[in-house]
């Protein structure tokens, strides 16, 4: 599959040309911007890179600014027990990026830590082209515990964490200053960045006499005007909380530690809060997502932008030259797809049979596995953490394997868990003794270190894209968006963008009704009669039904679930505001 990420042009390295035209800058802790730069773990990084690359077809005015993260977030490695061992994931900046010259500081424990912004240019194939700023504490002036702030994407403790955000809110704001931008509007992409609204609290401090007593000195109206907060989780560890016996010790004397915690909390400086507070536009990820938190923060509008994924990016080839010559705008222009159930089926058919065997390919060269084109493949892959139930549709094995003999099918599943979270890893290791348990029966496969490299194999290339959070904790999820650009039928719980986008037996199918809760035996019995009774029987035994749901899908879903919709409604009701 021809790479879509181009290399780096030398002559985009200059900042110059952006700074008279780009008002609105999108600040997020991680982004995918090409496979060889490890500056991602998952789904709010991908977004990010999808919502860069839709920026510079659009030739909207912003400009992103996220972390160097030299040493990646983890590159995984599965040993003969089945259980993952994290290695740094190294990145050579200088091969693709290239140090710009202004520097910032910030004191941290009384300390001055300076910050050095690296620029990457993302050009679009119609010509537009986006700034990507990359922050990095790793220069000579530095103390050597403050050159590593910016190594490791969500690693260490508390104390580490919290100076990346102090780094990425605080001096990205900074940076942007000093290199000459006028900068409007900050969009924070989860609460990550949410100390570069405390510092511009900073900078509007009302004059005394204006103030009436009892009333904060700080112009809280101003800096709402110029935030736009963007939360992505509904589960409670998602929200980044640090004590203020940290926030003093890491950054004394810098504001009123009574006015953070009006804004931030009593006990804790939770950074959800924070932005919620100091942000005048609010929205989640989807329509379900943005009703859940609505009632996590009652008392804040929570408006709804439904996630999508950069289509040109996310296509796999075969299907990429089909839009091509039926649909010309296709990557600029979405909407065109909504006539692909006008397409040959035929022509459908074979293209997603080159994708499948790509990834056929990649699971042979990868695990060893040997798996038939012939037959359906499911596809699950995830960050591996419980409330995804990663290990649901194993809950039987014997039943798995009964249904399998009826109608074969193949499972591929890939996804990293966080090196913290001891019960993700605990479920990586069952899904290898789950594999060794179905060797005789079912041809199953664990891709490891997932990345975006594997996921442009994957995702295209299964026939079932499946689903299975605990709702309502899943905020929107992509995944199954990319798969239905390729044909690929989702099977999902109802919630996040599914909730939206499902028609039962036209674009996939859901497992239980909208609203259940259900424990995990419950639906799981879900998922198994729905894959005996309704998905794998319609695969073999009616092959036109199959492909007329994957035109379904790509014309329903992909014309509507991409990011060149959703920036457009963000340009319009955020940004223009």
């Amino acid at each position: 599959m021809a790479s879509v990420f181009s290399p780096p042009d030398p002559s985009a390295f200059t900042i110059g040309p952006f700074l008279a035209h780009t008002h609105v800058a999108y600040f997020s802790m991680e982004m995918a911007l090409r496979p060889e730069m490890h500056t991602y773990s998952g789904g709010l990084g991908v977004l990010a890179g999808d919502t860069a690359r839709s920026c510079s077809d659009l030739e909207l005015p912003v400009v992103f600014v996220t972390l160097i993260s030299r040493k990646g977030y983890l590159r995984q490695e599965i040993d003969k027990a089945g259980w993952q061992i994290e290695h740094p994931d190294p990145w050579d900046p200088h091969k693709l990026a290239m140090p710009l010259r202004a520097k910032v500081a910030v004191q941290i424990c009384e300390r001055e830590v300076w910050v050095r912004p690296w620029l990457y240019v993302i050009t679009s194939p119609i010509g537009g082209r986006t700034p990507v700023l990359l922050l990095d504490t790793d220069l000579d002036e530095n103390h050597p515990d403050d050159r590593r702030i910016t190594d490791h994407l969500y690693g260490g403790d508390d104390e580490y964490r919290l100076k990346q955000e102090i780094v990425l809110g605080i001096c990205g704001l900074r940076v942007l200053s000093a290199l000459g931008f006028n900068v409007r509007i900050y969009h924070l992409n989860e609460g990550h960045a949410a100390l570069l609204a405390l510092d511009l609290l900073r900078r509007y401090t009302r004059p005394i006499d204006h103030v009436a007593l009892g009333e904060s000195k700080y112009d809280v109206g101003r800096v709402r005007e110029m935030c736009i907060f963007t939360t992505h989780t509904p589960v409670e560890a998602g929200h980044d909380r640090f004590s203020y016996d940290l926030v003093e010790r890491l950054l004394p004397e810098y504001i009123d530690i009574n006015q953070i915690r009006i804004l931030a909390g009593d006990n804790h400086m939770n950074m959800t809060r924070l932005a919620l507070q100091l942000s005048g536009y609010v929205n989640g990820v989807a329509l379900r997502h943005a009703e859940t938190t609505q009632r996590m923060f009652p008392g804040y509008r929570i408006r709804a932008i439904t996630n999508g994924v950069h289509l040109p990016t996310w296509a796999h080839s075969a299907f990429s030259d089909i839009y091509n010559e039926h649909f010309p705008s296709w990557g600029h222009e979405p909407s065109v797809l909504v006539k692909a159930d006008q397409l040959p089926s035929d022509l459908v058919w074979t293209a997603h049979m080159v994708a499948k065997g790509d990834l056929v390919d990649l699971v042979s060269r990868t695990c060893g596995v040997r798996m038939d084109p012939d037959k359906p493949i499911i596809g699950y892959a995830r960050r591996m953490t419980s409330y995804k139930r990663p290990e649901l549709l194993f809950s039987d094995l014997e039943r798995l394997a009964q249904i399998s003999e009826r109608y074969p099918f193949q499972i591929v599943l890939a996804g990293k868990a966080h090196p913290h979270d001891e019960h993700g890893k605990g479920h990586i290791q069952g899904i290898h003794r789950h594999i060794d348990a179905l060797r005789d029966k079912i041809p199953v496969a664990f891709l490891p270190d997932y990345d975006l490299d594997i996921a442009r194999a994957l995702v295209p290339g299964v026939d079932v894209w499946l689903n299975t959070p605990v709702s309502p904790l899943e905020a929107s999820g992509t995944s199954g968006m990319k798969a239905a650009l390729n044909g690929g039928l989702n099977l999902s719980v109802l919630d996040g963008w599914w909730v939206e986008a499902h028609i039962e037996g036209v674009t996939g199918w859901a497992i239980g009704e909208d609203g259940q809760h259900g424990a995990n035996d419950a639906t799981a019995e879900y998922l198994y009669a729905k894959l005996e009774n309704v998905v794998l029987p319609l695969y073999y035994n009616d092959r036109a039904g199959w492909i007329t749901m994957m035109k379904a899908a790509i014309s329903k879903i992909a014309s509507s679930f991409n990011t060149q919709r959703m920036m457009r409604r963000y340009a319009a009701e955020a940004y223009l505001c």
